[in-house]
């Protein structure tokens, strides 16, 4: 039976399988380095908890639902899973990649991958006449995120789709902060979907972890491989988290949604205020395209303000609002990419990019959002 988005979130598609008889409403979580055999030759299924444990399958199983994939696979951490992909890429293999990505990711790109042999090339991947200027004989991935952290790109991912299919390569995308919720890019041709599962997938600040969804059982077990050899997966506990998080996922997703398009409106109108990043305003350059291929646009805000002094004041003086580096919790977080997300970028093309002294990110939670406004009001004044 093919079930709704809300009931996936609890129940994925309802696989069973035999590793519990109590009637747990909660699944359990499977505190176990190894499993017994039954017999020579004979196995539970499950063998060493590197390979698989029941509380990972249950929650790979669901997010391999809820985005429509094959398989999903659970890493210890977003990094993890993104270094894991990179693992099926051989040297002299070119990766186009969006020019605005989370500094983490270009870090592991520039300072591992390219180490190792692969090629990487920036490009804005939300112009389609740059994206096939850009594409090479040996170019087998295009990675995407869409929206963009920090400066909120969008990218029309049924027609970078269509080009990858073209060039027979793969399409990567990073849909952490639409989550599964608002945006399926499997659907509009993506190969391999990335989340860190620590933002919304999670959404209450308090454990890491990484998924990667994968369109085909194939492409799955190469990364089931790669899981199993390098030692990255999710623990039992953390994959117990993470499960329970999901269960709440579409109402933390509306609420959060609803508080972000009422902020952003507030945001524009402030005069200290210069430009406000938010994909559900009508007047940001990607709105439609957003429209075409999600359900909504998410919760997370970047913005420039005059001057640096307003920009540090906001920081020190927010009080419900905290000045932390993640987003995707049900607590509001403002950031500093300049000096947090994207700190190893250099200062050059931080700047190009707009990536600048002047501009906060801001993970709207699900607060009252008179408080949010009335706490930003109160940072923001002389």
């Amino acid at each position: 039976m093919d079930y709704q988005f809300n009931t996936k979130c609890l129940h994925g598609n309802n696989e069973k399988k035999p590793v519990d008889n109590t009637g747990t409403i909660s699944f359990p979580i499977y505190q176990t380095a190894t499993f017994a055999h039954p017999s020579v030759g004979n196995s539970t299924g499950y063998d060493y908890s590197r390979s698989q444990n029941p509380t990972r399958e249950q929650l790979e199983l669901i997010v391999a639902s809820l985005e429509g994939g094959a398989q999903a696979v659970a890493f210890s951490s977003g990094m993890a899973a993104v270094n894991a992909l990179m693992e099926i890429f051989q040297p002299g293999d070119h990766i186009l990649a969006s020019d605005d990505l989370y500094g983490g990711t270009i870090r592991i790109f520039d300072n591992i991958n390219i180490k190792n042999g692969l090629e990487v090339s920036y490009i804005n991947t939300f112009d389609i006449d740059d994206v096939k200027k850009k594409l090479q004989p040996n170019t087998k991935a295009i990675f995407v995120e869409t929206p963009t952290n920090p400066m909120m790109n969008v990218t029309d991912l049924q027609k970078v789709g269509e080009l990858a299919k073209q060039h027979d390569c793969l399409l990567i995308v990073d849909n952490t902060f639409l989550s599964p919720y608002f945006q399926n890019p499997i659907a509009l041709g993506a190969d391999v979907v990335l989340h860190s599962g620590t933002k919304f997938l999670g959404g209450h600040n308090d454990t890491l972890a990484g998924l990667l969804v994968l369109a085909t059982d194939e492409l799955a077990e190469k990364i089931r491989y790669i899981s199993k050899t390098t030692g990255a997966g999710l623990p039992p506990f953390d994959s117990w988290l993470i499960l329970r998080g999901i269960k709440t996922l579409p109402i933390r997703m509306e609420s959060q949604q609803k508080n972000a398009l009422i902020l952003a409106d507030w945001l524009e109108k402030q005069p200290k205020v210069k430009s406000v990043y938010y994909i559900g305003l009508p007047s940001h350059p990607g709105y439609e395209i957003n429209k075409k291929q999600s359900r909504g646009f998410g919760s997370m805000i970047s913005f420039h303000v005059d001057k640096e002094e307003t920009a540090v004041n906001i920081l020190n003086k927010v009080k419900l609002i905290q000045y932390a580096e993640s987003l995707g919790g049900v607590e509001s977080l403002i950031t500093y990419p300049m000096l947090q997300t994207h700190a190893d970028i250099p200062e050059d093309i931080r700047e190009e990019k707009g990536i600048n002294r002047l501009l906060l990110r801001l993970s709207v939670g699900i607060e009252d959002i008179d408080d949010l406004i009335a706490d930003l009001e109160q940072a923001i004044a002389d």
